[in-house]
């Protein structure tokens, strides 16, 4: 999943007026312009081996990439390159004298549509999207996805299956748990119908769930579950705690609060384990990021939790799991802690 950051956007120029309107647009947003040697000016970078050889090296390195040119420029360099709508960068082409910027790749996943429809504000230009959705003023399952931040199981069957249901005028239907209203109440849900009870379904030729659950209800029509990244462990274990373990503890706890271990966002610790493998390894496999906490941090909140007198004198917190489960939700924390085997674990929900 490629998300689109301002500061990690590469543009290419190949002409005079393409160096004017780069410009004009790292202006206004941080861009990273390259160019010919001949036509180099202050902030630029030369393409490096050619401008193919460059663009190419880009497309691994940058999460968006704009070209001042020819549709045709980029679509030629690029193509080798091309592999997965869910991981290729965003490109957007824009003709020298901004009159269209065209959303080439990765329109949902990459960023690319949003990109197009900033840029062409921008510039008092023309936005051209041509995905289905887009097209047909709707909303679409990917899109959904990464505003909330979501995942699913098969995403990409859901997203083909979904997307193609809503531009065909087919009844897809939209729940959400209540704790998940904020979050949803911004999202774009055109062409998805509005179910406030799953006992009570209108009629329907699908269903999506937005939901933290482990488990729904049975449904009389397909139906996918959406689930939006929100709950944080803080884990605290003994040195060289085996992976197994804690992810037979992390599923259990989770289980125990009846959450769909996709809903998982971060796993927390302090310091000292930065390198603890089994930590590590259960993060990446989880694929979520692995943050750690001072212990001056983590003593801050430890007045909170049970503390251990033996751990403080090891790592300088009488309490890991907790604070880190604090720190990482902000305070919103979810059950009771876990202990077990010289592990524990404090689960939270962040919004």
């Amino acid at each position: 999943m490629n998300t689109v950051k301002p500061e990690s956007i590469a543009l290419f120029c190949l002409t005079p007026g393409g160096v004017v309107l780069a410009k004009r647009l790292a202006a206004m947003l941080p861009v990273t312009c390259f160019t010919s040697e001949k036509l180099l000016e202050e902030g630029f970078i030369a393409f490096e081996n050619g401008f193919a050889n460059t663009a190419r090296e880009a497309f691994a390195n940058y999460s968006a990439l704009i070209f001042i040119g020819a549709t045709g420029i980029a679509v030629r360099v690029l193509a080798p390159l091309v592999n997965d709508k869910f991981c290729d960068p965003a490109v957007v082409v824009i003709d020298e004298r901004a009159q269209h910027v065209i959303s080439l790749l990765s329109g949902h996943a990459g960023g690319a549509n949003a990109l197009a429809r900033y840029l062409a504000g921008m510039l008092g230009a023309d936005p051209v999207i041509t995905t289905a959705t887009d097209v047909n003023d709707m909303a679409a399952l990917d899109t959904l996805a990464f505003q909330l931040n979501a995942r699913m199981s098969d995403f990409r069957s859901a997203v083909k299956i979904v997307n193609q249901m809503l531009v065909s005028n087919k009844r897809v239907g939209l729940w959400w748990d209540d704790e998940l209203t904020q979050d949803v109440s911004h999202c774009d849900r055109r062409g998805f119908i509005t179910v406030t009870d799953l006992n009570q379904l209108p009629e329907l030729d699908a269903l999506v769930c937005i939901t933290l659950r482990t488990n729904l209800p049975d449904l009389p029509v397909p139906h996918w579950k959406l689930v939006p990244q929100r709950v944080v462990a803080g884990i605290g274990c003994r040195r060289d705690t085996p992976f197994p373990l804690l992810a037979a503890l992390l599923a259990r706890q989770l289980e125990a609060q009846q959450l769909d271990p996709l809903a998982l966002k971060a796993i927390g610790s302090i310091t000292l384990k930065k390198d603890e493998q089994g930590l590590i390894q259960l993060a990446s496999c989880c694929r979520v990021p692995f943050e750690t906490f001072t212990a001056d941090a983590l003593r801050e909140h430890e007045h909170r939790f049970p503390a251990s007198s033996f751990v403080r004198k090891t790592v300088g917190t009488g309490s890991v799991s907790g604070p880190a489960a604090w720190l990482l939700s902000h305070g919103k924390l979810l059950g009771e802690t876990l202990r077990e085997q010289g592990v524990t674990i404090t689960l939270g929900v962040s919004h």
